[in-house]
């Protein structure tokens, strides 16, 4: 067993830090039961569960179902008893013997890379007036409406 426990990832709440990704409080039922799981097994091998979560995107339930399906992967579940045979879901004596003891954080998140790429100013570029082409395009969505009221006007 890890001396920490599995926690998902979730995104913080507000509008100001939801591009953050951070470790949440635990997995909802769904992710649990879309990794092969149940809760109460879950919860046996490492896994937080948190009942009261819910998901709110199929983004974060894919990402979180991923999380838990490498975990399970890299897992090492012991038989309860050295002297009995393994039963199903127990690792191979070779991994048992192979199995090392994890230290910090179970699958810690990892840091997007902030590389950012030059690119040579182009003439294309300096001539180009962006605030000039975002005010006729205002202008024109505005102007749309009375354009077709009169339109439908000569139409009549």
């Amino acid at each position: 067993r890890p001396l920490q426990k599995l926690r998902p990832a979730v995104r913080c709440q507000t509008q100001r830090y939801s591009a953050k990704l951070r470790l949440g409080r635990g997995f909802t039922i769904a992710e649990i039961k879309a990794a092969g799981m149940t809760p109460k097994y879950a919860a046996t091998v490492g896994i937080v569960v948190d009942h009261r979560r819910s998901n709110r995107s199929e983004e974060s339930l894919a990402a979180n179902v991923a999380r838990l399906t490498e975990y399970k992967a890299k897992l090492v579940v012991f038989p309860r008893k050295r002297l009995n045979k393994p039963k199903a879901g127990d690792a191979s004596i070779e991994d048992i013997k192979a199995a090392t003891q994890l230290s910090g954080t179970v699958l810690p998140l990892a840091k997007p890379a902030a590389e950012i790429v030059m690119e040579e100013v182009t003439d294309e570029m300096k001539e180009f007036k962006a605030f000039t082409t975002m005010r006729v395009a205002r202008q024109e969505t505005r102007v749309d409406g009375y354009r077709k009221a009169v339109e439908n006007r000569k139409k009549d």
